[in-house]
């Protein structure tokens, strides 16, 4: 099963440990969020990963040549110019050997979910994508009807984006920045610096894309330095 791992971003959240080094390399634990991960998935049972890289994307390089790719199957998507999510999958896609199915999953994210429970629900619901969401406090919520995504709202400004009208009963998740998605809708994500959710909300109009709700997991968005701190407190205590 192939995996893309998103770590081309600057990381200006986590400076001044970006300053100097990726954010895919900031410590965890006694290793880093990029080695933590990729063990993750590989333990369930994710054999082959593209990383996207860009910010200080030759020290990406040299860490996994070093650490001989973590007996990981690893292929590098560099992104000279920053493509932004969807953009990046466009690329990264071409390195995928036409994979099915491919699980999507944000390097500064730290959780104990399972990839593969959510990715027999996303087969047995014969979803294009399936996202992962909890709920939690956040700026910027996804509307689902019966898990099936509908919609997005900005919590500060109350802007709207609803892609069917007759579905009033919708429910607010916020996004783990983990999904799986099918090749039939990563070919029709154009080769330009674009967003994945803009992408997704544009096609729910004619694709099903659904919800995977794991309100049970620890999750951790490691963007921030004290947001980093808590979430190694958290592991490193389990």
């Amino acid at each position: 099963m192939k995996a893309m791992i998103f770590a081309a971003g600057l990381g200006t959240r986590l400076y001044p440990l970006t300053q100097n080094q990726p954010k895919a390399l900031a410590p965890f634990l006694n290793s880093t969020l990029l080695a933590y991960n990729l063990l993750f998935l590989k333990q369930q049972g994710i054999d082959e990963f593209v990383i996207n890289t860009h910010h200080f994307a030759a020290q990406i390089e040299a860490y996994l040549s070093d650490n001989n790719n973590f007996g990981c199957d690893i292929k590098i998507s560099y992104e000279p110019i920053l493509l932004d999510t969807a953009g990046g999958i466009a690329q990264a896609y071409q390195l995928m050997d036409k994979a099915e199915d491919v699980l999507l999953f944000n390097v500064d994210v730290i959780s104990n979910i399972d990839v593969q429970a959510m990715y027999r629900q996303y087969k047995t619901e014969d979803s294009k994508a399936c996202m992962a969401v909890r709920k939690r406090p956040s700026g910027r919520q996804l509307l689902f009807h019966k898990l099936k995504l509908n919609g997005w709202r900005n919590q500060k400004t109350n802007e709207e984006i609803i892609v069917n009208p007759d579905f009033t009963d919708l429910t607010e998740y916020a996004f783990s920045g983990i999904h799986w998605i099918n090749r039939s809708l990563i070919q029709q994500i154009p080769h330009e610096k674009h967003s994945i959710i803009p992408f997704y909300l544009e096609a729910a109009k004619h694709s099903k894309i659904t919800a995977y709700v794991h309100d049970s997991d620890f999750w951790f968005d490691c963007g921030e330095l004290n947001k980093l701190k808590q979430a190694a407190d958290y592991v490193s205590n389990i």
